[in-house]
């Protein structure tokens, strides 16, 4: 087994066809097919079968794909960093973040960042926490910025920041003062995330220590969708300052603090033990947590 044809194999069952992982590899169709028969062959197990739709994986396939992805991941940090030099950084950067960092930090930091470091690659996404954390575990993703979570993880955790979570209103919202307790959250019209999301977890988890249950008349894990129902409605929501520091700033929506207890979330960036980031990602990391710090998040 070559390590090229695991280059050729992670191309294709990623492209899901060979026009498409050709071109990616910069060879011609007939030398990725061939070796991906090799591959095949030598492994005793069919890898691919051709679907009008493309090729798509079997089951050994996917298992295989499971089991290379870390080890190209390790050869391409090991690569950058070794030709890595102090003067520009390059290669490929892939993190991921929950959708309350993307949407309050992420295109101010990109752009900051890729302006510094054009020719770094960068690949960004979000999700939920628990989703991010996995990519990490298996080399899908060089860092993630998540919610803190309650069990250990098998990765390394460095906390990043407290950020306050706010009670977010509306104009055709009742005014409110500017504190709340935390209490009176139960009497009012709220719009949460699902339970999949990180963030209904810290909230219910302020709420199973108050004794106070909390019970949404909506649930919707899409932040924008959530900040719109609040702004055309009488809904309100929990929410991040940092997810709306734009909505606050031109006051199209108010914040309120909740106290008794202030509600609080604990931010982390989580990355493998055995794979540490290269200096590419490291220094995008660096800029994302550097705009989470300045709007509010306390370091920690």
């Amino acid at each position: 087994m070559e390590f090229r044809q695991i280059q050729y194999f992670v191309c294709l069952y990623e492209e899901g066809s060979v026009t498409r992982a050709a071109r990616r590899l910069n060879i011609v169709q007939p030398a990725l097919s061939m070796q991906i028969a090799k591959l095949e062959e030598e492994v005793g197990q069919q890898l691919f079968v051709r679907r009008p739709q493309g090729m798509q994986p079997t089951s050994d396939g996917r298992r295989m794909y499971r089991l290379f992805l870390p080890v190209l991941g390790d050869f391409s940090r090991a690569r950058e960093q070794v030709m890595q030099t102090s003067a520009e950084l390059t290669g490929q950067v892939r993190v991921g973040m929950i959708a309350t960092i993307a949407q309050g930090v992420l295109v101010d930091a990109l752009l900051e960042f890729s302006s510094l470091h054009p020719k770094v690659e960068l690949s960004l996404t979000d999700g939920f926490s628990g989703t991010l954390t996995d990519a990490v575990s298996v080399g899908q993703l060089d860092a993630a910025i998540i919610n803190k979570p309650r069990r250990s993880l098998a990765l390394n955790s460095e906390p990043i920041a407290e950020e306050e979570l706010l009670l977010v209103t509306g104009p055709l919202h009742t005014a409110l003062d500017e504190t709340v307790p935390f209490r009176e959250l139960a009497h009012l019209k709220l719009v949460l995330p699902t339970r999949q999301h990180g963030l209904r977890g810290i909230i219910e988890s302020f709420g199973e220590a108050e004794d106070v249950s909390l019970a949404p008349g909506v649930e919707i894990d899409s932040i924008s969708a959530i900040l719109k129902l609040v702004l055309e409605s009488e809904f309100c929501t929990v929410l991040p300052r940092i997810a709306v520091r734009k909505q606050l700033e031109h006051a199209s929506l108010r914040g309120h603090t909740v106290i008794a207890p202030r509600l609080t979330r604990q931010l982390v960036c989580v990355t493998h033990p055995r794979r540490p980031p290269t200096p590419a990602a490291a220094a995008f990391v660096a800029t994302v947590v550097r705009h989470v710090r300045g709007l509010g998040g306390n370091s920690v």
